[in-house]
């Protein structure tokens, strides 16, 4: 079992950007996009990135590494001001804004040191409630709300994780990687290079915030915040300007998380399983006028894990799934904004497939056909194609069972070396609170996927059973 109290906090401080003073006096604003507002009553999104250090001291953690980590932070934000401001309502403003450029601009940094077991959190089977201790809260209010918050957390003679909370409303996966990867850069050349004054962020690294480019023909922006303004948020004393998210749900007590992992043979030999089992679907004469459909790895991941985690958790022929997938709007919009665009610039699409199909042998090939489909029926549509009619929160389908994968197999996230080496695990935290599994690359191999999962104890055998037989086939 775990120790009830395995974190003592060391300290928490306040980390500017690292130019003390604003390149003008002037608060500047940033404005919210339509895909942000979609997203401004969302929990906070948490993730740790585990680095193991075996031979790590207090000593060298809190003379060397603690210093370069906050020096590196305070220069990273610097190049992203904004995410050092905070998300506001003002008086004169329709909609929310992101202030900044102001003397108390920064992020809240946690530092602190965990006597739980190092390799038991990072590679084995735990208590999902167990990594609650290494990820940081943000403050939001009604009227005010903190973009990012940061935690640090040693283990000694182990290694130490870096925890981060993210508002929803301001950045999305990509950015979030985007951010780490950009912050580990600089404090690698502090390290690595014993710079004082690290150089510009290359081109892949510069953010890029300007919304101008942004067009929203439709207005979706006041269209998903009136919206929010007819929903009531627990605990809010103001809901008609209210920047409180919905509370997160709690965790159930009973549940455990780890981490599966697909070899790119694993993903090659799944590939040719599915498309042997396509060709079953439909008549010959329908097979030959189709052209063979392109079974891309997150796809073939999100079907084979999807299938094994419902079996796992008790499938009924007659239970309905809306499978959600979140699209990177940012190719999609008209002028297309660029990879470094930092913001919430995603949209969900979903579809609908019957407990049934799931439960026949070639389930994983029909929901990879369903997938593919669907995000194939994307590339020529707009994304204001029907976008009012999803809403960003719905409630009124209780008899629809709603399965979601955060993150995606492109997203880079172990390319966040700080100088120490890359993560010996990332882990997303919050797939604890919904029915949902993290997908990432592979820190291992060129081409592998991980998977991470939690559920019941009892379920997680069995889809550790069901994941491995399935590959055998």
């Amino acid at each position: 079992m775990a120790s009830t109290k395995p974190v003592n906090v060391l300290e928490i401080c306040h980390v500017s950007p690292s130019s003390t003073s604003p390149e003008s006096s002037t608060e500047l604003y940033l404005p919210l996009i339509f895909s942000d507002i979609f997203n401004l009553k969302f929990p906070p999104v948490q993730g740790i990135f585990f680095y193991k250090l075996t031979e790590l001291t207090p000593t060298f953690f809190n003379s060397v590494i603690l210093p370069r980590v906050k020096h590196s932070l305070s220069l990273t934000l610097s190049h992203f001001r904004p995410l050092a401001g905070n998300l506001t309502w003002p008086a004169n403003s329709i909609k929310p804004v992101i202030a900044y450029n102001t003397p108390d601009d920064g992020i809240k940094l946690t530092v602190a040191e965990s006597s739980a077991d190092f390799d038991h959190l990072c590679s084995e089977v735990h208590d999902a409630i167990e990594s609650h201790h290494y990820v940081p809260n943000v403050s939001i209010s009604d009227t005010i709300a903190s973009i990012l918050a940061i935690q640090i957390t040693l283990f000694p003679n182990k290694g130490f994780c870096i925890g981060h909370t993210t508002n929803h409303a301001v950045l999305d996966g990509l950015s979030a990687s985007f951010f780490m990867n950009a912050w580990a850069r600089i404090c690698r050349q502090l390290v690595d290079e014993k710079m004082e004054i690290p150089s510009l962020l290359p081109e892949e690294l510069t953010p890029f915030f300007n919304r101008t480019v942004v067009q929203d023909p439709e207005g979706l922006d006041m269209w998903y915040l009136n919206f929010w303004l007819g929903v009531k948020i627990p605990g809010s004393d103001d809901n008609t300007r209210s920047l409180k998210p919905f509370p997160f749900p709690e965790t159930p007590p009973n549940l455990v998380r780890t981490t599966f992992e697909l070899s790119r043979e694993d993903i090659q030999q799944l590939r040719e399983t599915v498309k042997s089992q396509l060709d079953n679907f439909g008549s010959k004469e329908e097979t030959n006028q189709t052209k063979p459909i392109y079974l891309s790895t997150y796809v073939l991941v999100y079907a084979y894990t999807l299938v094994c985690m419902l079996e796992a958790k008790g499938l009924n022929s007659n239970d309905k799934i809306k499978i959600l997938i979140t699209v990177d709007c940012r190719p999609r919009l008209n002028p297309p904004l660029p990879k470094n665009y930092i913001g919430n610039c995603v949209s969900s699409f979903d579809v609908v497939v019957e407990g049934e199909d799931l439960m026949k042998e070639n389930g994983v090939a029909y929901v990879a056909k369903r997938l593919t489909e669907m995000i194939k029926g994307l590339e020529n549509r707009s994304v204001f194609e029907g976008a009012k009619e999803r809403l960003p929160y719905n409630d009124w389908e209780p008899d629809i069972r709603q399965v979601r994968a955060a993150g995606t197999n492109r997203f880079g996230m172990y390319g966040a070396d700080f100088g120490w080496g890359k993560p010996s695990n990332v882990e997303v935290t919050t797939i604890d609170r919904l029915d949902a599994f993290s997908i990432m690359e592979s820190k291992d191999e060129s081409g592998g996927v991980e998977v991470g999962l939690v559920l019941k104890e009892h379920e997680m055998k069995l889809f550790g059973s069901l994941f491995a037989s399935g590959l055998r086939m």
